[in-house]
This record gives C-alpha cells, structure tokens and sequence, in this order.
C-alpha cells in the first residue's frame, strides 16, 4: 500500500481530525453536507498529450485543468544564480460562470483577481519546492477552470500539486535531474462563517453569503503555508479564525489522501529510484574494516 511507504521528502501525516459535529450542519447546505465534509473530490491524472504532467481535478462542481510545463530556461533574473524558476497562470473560461464573461487576453491583461490568483499559486508551489535541484528550468503552471462553483484557487493549488509530482517525477526517471525537489506536500481548501457556522470547502452560493471568507493552504503535515481571511459582512474573533483554520486542516488531510491516491504509481517509482540511488552512492568502506586491523588473526 502507498500509505505504508516511506518517502524521504514527506513528513509526518496530520491527524485527520473532526473539528465539527455533523449534527451541527446548519441544513441548508445545497447538497446536504455537513459543515465539515468536503465536495466528492476526484483527482484525473496525465489528461494532456504533451505536457510533462497534468491534472483534472473537480471538487463538486468546481473542475480546474493543471498543466506542468519544463522549460530550459529561466527569466533574467535567475541566471546564473544556480537555480531555477517555477511560476503560475490562471484562467478562467468564459462558460465556467453561471454568465458569459470576457476572456481577459481581450482587455489586454490580467484581472487584479487574476493575478492575485496567479501569485498565490506561484507562491504556495514555491514554498515546497527546491529551486536549485531544478537548475536553469522553468516549472510553469497553467491552471484553467473549466467549471466554477466556488473554491477555484484552491482547487488549482491542490491540482498543481499534483501535476508537479508528474512533472518532476518524469524528470527524475528520465534522469535529466538528480535530486527529488519536493520538499512537502500541499493542499489547499476554502473554509468561511455561514450564519455562525464554521463551512467548510464552500460552494458558490455558500461563498456569497458567507459572514467570513477563508482560504488556508498547508502541508499534509500540518504546517501553514498561506492564510487569505477576510471579514465580508463582520469582523471575526481569535477564536472563530482557530475554529477555521481547524477545519481546514481536516479538508486538507482528505485532499492530501485524494492525491496519494491519484499519485500511487508515481511515488512509487520515485521513492525506488531514490532508494537505488543511496544505495549505489554508498561511501566505501576502508580497507582497514575490509581486511581486518594488523596483527588480529
């Protein structure tokens, strides 16, 4: 089993701990879920041709496309430094929305929505990947949603993740790099307030009515990578924004989980490459602890 494996660059697994009692779903979540179970999660793996790695990933209605792409190359300011660059695009097609909208490559720009999105993302992948083990490249991440019923950012993050994992993988089986850049595992979700209840993984309509927005991105270990909390309609207490961050990390462990699954067979060569590797890279041992110390029989 994937779970039983030990994977040198992971940590330890957070607890994936209930921070809220079903029973207290306010009931009119649109789908009948309790307040703190996600979206049925479904995670397609190595859905385009040619990109080094992709990923499908639909949370309820929600469905963003993530391609990782491998350039030779990296901008201006990275040459020469020894490292290389990952970066991200995000975009939105102009029926994922219940109305039309104009593609955004029409105005001339990006949306400041959009590049805020685009920097989360950027930023998120950044904190659990080593630049130097990936040495004059490039790792562009082009996430478009397809379908939006809220949580479209944090969907693509957890998307990312995964076409990284495919990306990066290919590279180290096809030894065109060394060493296993990813340092951790991610995930991301969006919690909020709904009527004073604690949601999470809100949907679209959820989203609009929500008292206090969240979204939370984290390591499968339990470690915070970036919080965007926002009060829309109150301000939030200390303890109301532990109560979310809680319930984030459940979805997040669930998501974590989602993404084992879909990433089995990757990983799983990965860690048997990198077993291998330490093996053969052993230091040799002297040949005073080969032959035995003088004057010993």
């Amino acid at each position: 089993m994937i779970a039983a494996r030990n994977f040198p660059w992971r940590t330890d697994r957070m607890p994936a701990m209930s921070t809220t009692d079903p029973a207290s779903s306010p009931g009119g979540r649109p789908d009948n879920r309790p307040a703190d179970a996600l979206r049925p999660v479904r995670i397609e793996t190595g859905v385009l041709k040619f990109a080094e790695g992709s990923a499908l990933i639909s949370l309820g209605d929600t469905r963003v496309l993530v391609a990782a792409s491998v350039e030779n190359r990296v901008p201006p300011f990275k040459k020469e430094s020894g490292e290389g660059w990952l970066t991200a695009e995000y975009s939105m097609l102009p029926r994922a929305t219940h109305h039309r909208t104009t593609r955004e490559v029409s105005q001339g720009k990006p949306s400041g929505r959009t590049a805020e999105i685009q920097r989360l993302i950027g930023r998120s992948l950044r904190a659990v990947i080593d630049l130097k083990a990936l040495p004059e490249r490039t790792l562009t991440f082009d996430c478009d949603v397809l379908q939006a019923d809220g949580g479209t950012r944090t969907a693509a993050i957890t998307g990312a993740y995964v076409a990284a994992v495919l990306a990066l993988g290919h590279l180290l089986l096809s030894r065109e790099i060394s060493a296993w850049p990813i340092r951790d595992q991610i995930a991301a979700v969006s919690v909020g307030l709904v009527r004073g209840i604690p949601l999470l993984d809100l949907e679209f309509v959820e989203d609009q009515v929500a008292e206090v927005d969240m979204n939370v991105v984290a390591t499968a270990g339990g470690s915070l990578i970036e919080i965007q909390g926002t009060g829309e309609k109150r301000s939030f207490r200390r303890e109301e924004m532990d109560a979310l961050v809680d319930l984030a990390f459940k979805g997040i462990a669930e998501l974590a989980a989602a993404q084992d699954a879909a990433l089995a067979s990757t990983l799983e060569e990965v860690a048997d490459v990198l077993s291998r590797d330490r093996r053969r890279t052993a230091a040799p041992k002297s040949e005073k602890d080969l032959w035995g110390r003088p004057g010993r029989p």
